[in-house]
This record gives C-alpha cells, sequence and structure tokens, in this order.
C-alpha cells in the first residue's frame, strides 16, 4: 500500500531539515566566537593623530552669531576681510550670516601628501543652525602647533530647526556638522615601520590570558620565541630576518590570526537609564533572593448628597468617598540560586521574580556586598 503524506507532515519536514541546517552551520562555535589578532589589538606606533582649527562659516540664512556678542567673530571677521584687502575696521558689522567653528579631524597613520580626511565643524558661539554655510579656508593643527592639513568646503547638518509665531521645533543637533573630504593633507606624518627593530602589539583589553594566547598564536605560524607577552597589554614580536624585506605582509598574517580573547567577570551598571550589561563569567555563589515592594494606593471618589424633595432647610453637600489599598508584595516569591548559576540562569531566575532593571541592580549590588557575586560591579 502506498504512504500518503500529508501536508503537515511535509511542513514538519521542512522545519526538521532547516534545524538540522542550522545546526550544521552552528558546529565550529569556538571558530566563531574566536576573533582576529587585528580586533583585539593594535600595532604600536601606527596611531591616528589629532587635529584642531579654528575657522568661519559664512552663508547661513540670518542663523550665525550674532556679532555684538561675539566679540571673537568681529574680530576674525575683520581680520580676514583685510587679507583679501577689504578695510572694515571701525566700522559697525552687522550681520548674522557668519559664525565662529571649530573643525577638528583625524589624521590617520601612513595618510600621504595629497589625501583628504574628513572633518566635523561644531559652533562656537550663539550661532543658531550651521545648515547652508560653507567652512572657509581653516588650517588644521597637531598637537605640536604645526599645520598638517587645510579644511574648506560646504557643510553638512543631520539635525534641523524651524519655527512660527507660536512654536519652534528643533531635531539633532544643527549647530555641528561634518564634511566629507572636507580637508587635504598638507604635511605627512614620518614613521617607518621597515627600521623597527622588533614590533609590538598592544592590546585594547589588557588581559594575561589574551596576551598569551596571542603570542601563542604567532609562535604556532612563524616559529618558537618569535613572539612573547611581556605583560598585559603588550606582546612583542621579533620579525624573523626572512621576513624584514616585507613587513607589510607578515603583519597582514599575523592580523588574521584568529584567538579567543578572555576577560574579567563584569557587571556594568548605568543607573541613569537603567541599563544592565553582563559578561558571560559572571557567576553567583548559592544565595536566596526574594524581592518585594510594599505599594499603598489611595483613590478618592467624593459623593453628593442631596436632601429630600421639598425639605424644608436641607442642603446639597460633598461626601468624601476614600479606598485604601496595600499591596505588601506578598505574591513575590523567593528564589534561591544554587552555586555556579550561569548568566542565563541569573537572568531567568530575576526574571521570574518580576525584577525590572531598577531592582535588578539593587539585587546585584546586594549580592556583590554578600560576597556572593564572583565578578566586578562597575557603575557608570
Amino acid at each position: 500500500m502506498a504512504t500518503r503524506t500529508t501536508p503537515t507532515k511535509t511542513r514538519i519536514g521542512q522545519v526538521l531539515a532547516a534545524i538540522l541546517t542550522a545546526l550544521t552551520l552552528m558546529a565550529p562555535d569556538m571558530a566563531q566566537a574566536q576573533s582576529r589578532i587585528k580586533d583585539i589589538a593594535d600595532v604600536e606606533g601606527v596611531r591616528d593623530n589629532m587635529l584642531i582649527g579654528y575657522g568661519l562659516v559664512v552663508g547661513l540664512n540670518g542663523t550665525g552669531d550674532t556679532i555684538n556678542n561675539s566679540p571673537f567673530t568681529e574680530q576674525s571677521l575683520i581680520g580676514m576681510l583685510e587679507r583679501l584687502g577689504v578695510n572694515v575696521r571701525g566700522d559697525t558689522i552687522r550681520t548674522k550670516n557668519v559664525a565662529a567653528v571649530m573643525v577638528t579631524a583625524t589624521l590617520p597613520p601612513f595618510t600621504s601628501q595629497g589625501s583628504r580626511i574628513d572633518i566635523s565643524v561644531a559652533a562656537m558661539a550663539d550661532a543658531k543652525n550651521l545648515q547652508g554655510g560653507t567652512l572657509l579656508v581653516t588650517p588644521l593643527l597637531g598637537a605640536d602647533g604645526e599645520v598638517y592639513a587645510v579644511a574648506q568646503g560646504a557643510v553638512a547638518i543631520s539635525g534641523f530647526s524651524a519655527q512660527g509665531a507660536g512654536a519652534s521645533i528643533t531635531r539633532g543637533v544643527p549647530t555641528s556638522g561634518r564634511i566629507a573630504g572636507g580637508a587635504i593633507v598638507e604635511r605627512e606624518i614620518d614613521f617607518a615601520l621597515s627600521d623597527l627593530p622588533y614590533l609590538r602589539l598592544s592590546l585594547r583589553n589588557p588581559d594575561f590570558t589574551t596576551a598569551v594566547r596571542v603570542a601563542t598564536a604567532i609562535n604556532q605560524l612563524v616559529g618558537p620565541q618569535t613572539a612573547k607577552a611581556i605583560d598585559p597589554t603588550s606582546v612583542m614580536i621579533n620579525v624573523p630576518a626572512q621576513r624584514q624585506a616585507d613587513l607589510v605582509g607578515f603583519l597582514g598574517e599575523v592580523e588574521q590570526l584568529r584567538v579567543q580573547p578572555d576577560q574579567v567577570a563584569r557587571v556594568v551598571i548605568d543607573e541613569a537609564s537603567g541599563v544592565i550589561v553582563m559578561g558571560e563569567n559572571v557567576r553567583i555563589s548559592t544565595v536566596a533572593i526574594a524581592q518585594g515592594n510594599l505599594t499603598i494606593k489611595i483613590t478618592e471618589t467624593p459623593q453628593v448628597s442631596q436632601p429630600a424633595p421639598f425639605s424644608q432647610g436641607g442642603q446639597t453637600t460633598v461626601v468624601p468617598r476614600t479606598d485604601i489599598q496595600v499591596d505588601d508584595g506578598a505574591d513575590k516569591k523567593l528564589a534561591v540560586m544554587p552555586s555556579g548559576v550561569s548568566l542565563q540562569e541569573l537572568v531567568n531566575n530575576l526574571n521570574a521574580l518580576g525584577v525590572g532593571p531598577r531592582d535588578m541592580i539593587s539585587i546585584l549590588q546586594s549580592i556583590k556586598a554578600a560576597g556572593a557575586l564572583q565578578a566586578e560591579i562597575e557603575v557608570m
């Protein structure tokens, strides 16, 4: 007898096939959990440099600085016009189409002369909006006071501001913006990577275990005694003589190595917003938790009392009616968490108690005070 497959069985078979496919793709869990060295460490000496400058944004539609309230804007405007051959010193300047701004940028490592970098522009005085403005030529200085780039261009803002006779609205920050590719690099920062006698990797999250794992992975690729963890932050690499000529290629191979980074068990709490972030290594010892609140609810429902019809001397009065309800949290449960509870089990137990983020912060701090939370608590 032929067997007939029902649509329900067909759908179940499709679901099972999809689950098996997903489990097959998720098999190499450890490989997916590992991170590349380039994502957890930096090469010392290969770093960004901060640039800053002061300039003027013109072309604003009456939303610029008030000249009377911003003397530095007036002085900058007079100085710029004098450099262009226009003498307005001693005259009264009445314009609201100019704004004094600070210009900031990040100069990436190995940026060559003539390259373009993005810049950020932010108003300094009482300008209302930088929309439609154009930044005039602004030198960008490094920490040593030297000019490394020159910025100019139309400012693009992400916010907006509008107002009418009786109301106004502002979204985002219209007094700051960016100029994509708005600065041209005029000076390079000398750094010869090939002249370094050795390389040093700096871990972004210092940890002894992670440093040892990075050194081990490099030694397995190149050879023993090539890399050595010298502290929780640094891993020193002695570049083999045969790879000195191709140092960039050597670093490219090292950066692609994968290691499993380790971290200290930590609970980060932001009391202002009620956000709690817990790492996977957070564990607690055996502890019992009970959470309940005393809530008193008072409801006033006054009623009107009227005299009987045709009564003599009767008055209409308001009779108070008060209803008081007390919730002492008697329906709350006591949760007992055994030793070695994982993060998922901790969250499940606290959720079972009906605990919100705010109460969970107090509970975690109480568990830590009791010595049962095997993790650091960092309050932001």
